[in-house]
């Protein structure tokens, strides 16, 4: 078990058949239809990865919250960008709580 990372970088050979390299290039035709359809990423169909990064969003959110409210418990006044850092850090969150709860947007669909 291990990356590619890891092991050793080999140059990668590219072996072209003989008749690969002597056939001309079909000619682009422009078509307005799109040749594929959108394929959802691997992101939102795997639910461990939802998981760990919307969990770690929420924690990140939280403590960036956190580090923002300590000056308050010491009795200092909120300044605009203790607020800001407070409202960045509420909203870093609720990314995590989405990514968790509805990735795909399944909940509100258009027609």
């Amino acid at each position: 078990m291990g990356s590619f990372l890891s092991q050793p970088s080999e140059p990668a050979k590219v072996v072209v058949p003989p008749e690969a390299a002597s056939a001309k290039p079909a000619p682009i035709t422009a078509s307005r239809e799109p040749t594929s359809p959108a394929q959802d990423s691997p992101f939102k169909s795997c639910w461990s990865c939802r998981v760990l990064s919307g969990s770690g969003l929420i924690g990140a959110g939280g403590y960036v919250y956190w580090v923002a409210r300590k000056p308050l418990k010491l009795g200092y006044s909120p300044s605009p960008g203790t607020i800001a850092q407070m409202v960045f850090g509420i909203s870093i969150a609720c990314w995590g709580v989405i990514i968790l709860s509805d990735p795909k947007g399944k909940a509100f669909r258009a027609g």
